[in-house]
């Protein structure tokens, strides 16, 4: 039988990497899978709970600190690893797609927003190999792409006729035949999902390069393309192609107490955890202060300490504060001129210099409304610099007026 491949194993290209840990404002960079890999099982040791870190408790909150990320389960450890361990994978795949647009002249840049670039899908459990006889499971998707992968170097040729071979697909309930290896490993793909290539700017995974180039080119004529989705950020030049698309996005679990819909069980416990319950299971050692979510706690705790944990790193700025979001804040109401209204009315084009001052106006003087269960309004960047409402999603797949 074949053995099992662990890392180092034959899958993957061989190439230096460039692979830049995001783990809250870690700055490690690994050349490697292997290095990498064993770099973020650090982080993960010390973010999870010492003892009994995979024993469930429903008032526990696993929260990846994964930049521009915001995943957190309300049920495992063991989904954490397997989510932060597949960001690992999507870096490496983001690389990919770096070098491939380096390499082709005629092929230009994603536009879409770089803020979903480290928004990876929901990972429901271990990758398990269906393989005859196989059957391991993997908390890591390269280790389990790279054994995977093993299977098709060990598929033996079988006698297909008196002078062809073929080789065996020895997936579970899978009777496929190809006339190489290659062919194998491309098929297995179909089996495991496995991505070979992601965009670097939006986070979009594809099977193969020619579909990521497809990608890019789809945007060439972003200002005929007025209409964009804000589930995924595609865009579409009428508003009946972006219904059609967003009937993909219908959400299937209805929360019993109000309008909003969400598309996993996990996300519908959430929004009832957050927007339902009264429930503050979070409480500070040093004050009276409770709240819902251990990333909210940790926020506070920054308040009780007396030393800043953050400068400003603008040359010949001495501002220091006690969290990142202060310091960000900072940075783009002084050195960035934030004070300038960014955000436009798209109903009057009344400018704003905040969000929320923005919100009131839409509520007050246009009478807008946000869905039921939605917590407030969203807005994005529009190719002109301003911040503008952006369309909701809607169980019925009915839209806002149109925004742009």
């Amino acid at each position: 039988s074949c053995p099992a491949a662990m890392p180092p194993g034959k899958g993957g290209r061989k190439e230096a990497l460039v692979l830049q840990c995001e783990w809250e404002v870690c700055s490690y960079v690994a050349s490697r899978m292997e290095e990498f890999c064993e770099h973020v099982a650090q982080h993960l040791q010390q973010h999870l709970p010492r003892e009994n870190r995979d024993k469930v408790d429903p008032l526990e909150e696993y929260a990846c600190l994964w930049q521009e990320c915001g995943f957190c389960s309300p049920e495992s450890s063991a989904d954490l690893i397997h989510h932060v361990y597949f960001h690992c994978y999507h870096t490496k795949l983001k690389q990919w797609g770096l070098r491939a647009l380096q390499s082709q002249s005629d092929v230009s840049y994603c536009q879409l927003d770089f803020q979903s670039r480290n928004i990876i899908p929901e990972i429901q459990d271990n990758f398990l190999c269906l393989w005859e006889y196989c059957e391991r499971s993997f908390d890591n998707p390269e280790w389990f792409y790279r054994h995977v992968e093993d299977h098709s170097f060990c598929s033996e040729y079988k006698a297909a006729g008196k002078e062809n071979r073929v080789v065996l697909c020895g997936w579970k309930d899978c009777d496929c035949t190809f006339k190489g290896r290659c062919k194998l490993r491309e098929h297995l793909r179909s089996h495991t999902q496995e991505k070979v290539v992601a965009c670097p700017t939006c986070g979009g995974m594809f099977a193969n390069n020619t579909k990521f180039f497809d990608h890019i080119r789809r945007q060439t004529a972003l200002d005929q393309q007025r209409f964009q989705c804000s589930h995924c950020s595609k865009r579409f030049a009428t508003e009946r192609l972006l219904r059609d698309h967003m009937r993909n996005h219908v959400n299937h679990y209805k929360c019993p107490l109000c309008d909003m819909t969400c598309p996993l069980p996990s996300s519908l416990r959430n929004h009832i955890r957050f927007r339902h319950s009264e429930e503050r299971p979070f409480k500070c050692d040093y004050c009276d202060y409770s709240c819902k979510n251990l990333i909210d706690l940790r926020k506070h705790l920054d308040t009780h300490s007396k030393e800043p944990a953050y400068r400003c790193e603008f040359e010949a700025c001495s501002f220091t504060a006690r969290s990142l979001c202060s310091i960000k804040l900072h940075y783009r109401k002084v050195h960035e001129g934030d004070s300038e209204p960014r955000y436009k009315c798209h109903v009057c084009d009344k400018c704003f210099t905040r969000g929320n001052n923005l919100t009131v106006h839409l509520r007050k003087k246009h009478q807008f409304k946000w869905p039921s269960g939605h917590p407030r309004f969203r807005y994005k960047e529009h190719e002109d610099g301003y911040m503008r409402l952006q369309l909701v999603r809607y169980e019925s797949v009915e839209l806002t007026e149109q925004l742009l």
